[in-house]
């Protein structure tokens, strides 16, 4: 057998196909990986609620990362405790409060499972409402009374480059934000030093895996800490430019079981 890996998977664009499952291939060869006592985990962008449905899919029993990496727990064992890095409340208003200046869809703030509406927004409500979080909807500046895990702001197209400008000039020592990836306008903010990799390192610490046998697969920019940590950053054939850019290796597209068959190759997985 070849030496225990850690393999860390995103979600969507990486282990999901664009319908939102996984490939039945793909599924095949992470089962014999941890048949041959390779170590499989999740780490996604996504909260808990609307990852739990694959963790259980794939049979885990690892820890999983939420949120970017400011959540990460272990579902199956409490004992394991839980990591959680919210941003200052106090900072989350004060960039409500800012964003008056600037045009915008809406502002949702995330505390783990519940979710805070600045603005009543039915399209917003199905993509957040996975799970069942508990959904608040009003002027966060008066309801929103905890540290969120995330804060994000859908703006249009042209306002995405000057909102986050305000954002980096004004609070760069407390805050990392990024954009989601096409169609969608969205601004993602969370507490700086925060990311993927940060999940990934306690991972490899409990596991007692080095980084060295680290494999971690990604498309965005919210997996380039990730997989510039990772021993073997993978990036999908699918991923942006600046993924594949810092990536070991590209494998094929989240379309045509990129990990599966990246994997059964490296790790000689015959199933």
């Amino acid at each position: 057998m070849a030496e225990k890996h850690l393999i860390a998977l995103d979600l969507d664009g990486t282990l999901l196909k664009d319908d939102k499952t996984i490939s039945e291939k793909t599924k095949k060869v992470l089962s014999k990986a941890r048949e041959e006592g390779h170590v499989v985990m999740i780490a996604t962008g996504r909260p808990y609620r609307s990852s739990e449905s694959y963790y259980h899919e794939l049979g885990l029993d690892t820890p999983i990362v939420n949120f970017n990496g400011a959540f990460m727990h272990h579902p199956l064992d409490t004992s394991w405790g839980h990591f959680h890095a919210p941003l200052d409340v106090k900072v989350a208003k004060e960039i409500v409060e800012a964003c008056r200046s600037f045009h915008f869809y809406n502002i949702i703030a995330e505390v783990i499972d519940d979710v805070y509406f600045h603005y009543h927004d039915e399209k917003l409500l199905d993509i957040f409402s996975m799970g069942n979080p508990n959904v608040t909807t009003g002027d966060l500046r008066n309801y929103l009374n905890d540290s969120p895990t995330s804060l994000l702001i859908h703006t249009e197209e042209q306002e995405l480059k000057n909102i986050r400008k305000h954002l980096s000039d004004v609070h760069a020592e407390v805050i990392d934000h990024r954009s989601w990836a096409a169609p969608w306008h969205v601004i993602e903010i969370i507490k700086t030093g925060i990311s993927k990799a940060v999940g990934l390192k306690k991972a490899s610490e409990y596991f007692n895996i080095p980084a060295e046998r680290i494999i971690a697969f990604g498309d965005e920019d919210n997996d380039l800490e990730m997989l510039e940590y990772a021993g073997r950053g993978i990036a999908m054939g699918n991923a942006i430019d600046k993924v594949k850019t810092i990536a070991n290796e590209v494998t094929l597209t989240n379309e045509e079981d990129g990990i599966g068959i990246y994997l059964s190759d490296l790790l000689n997985l015959k199933y």
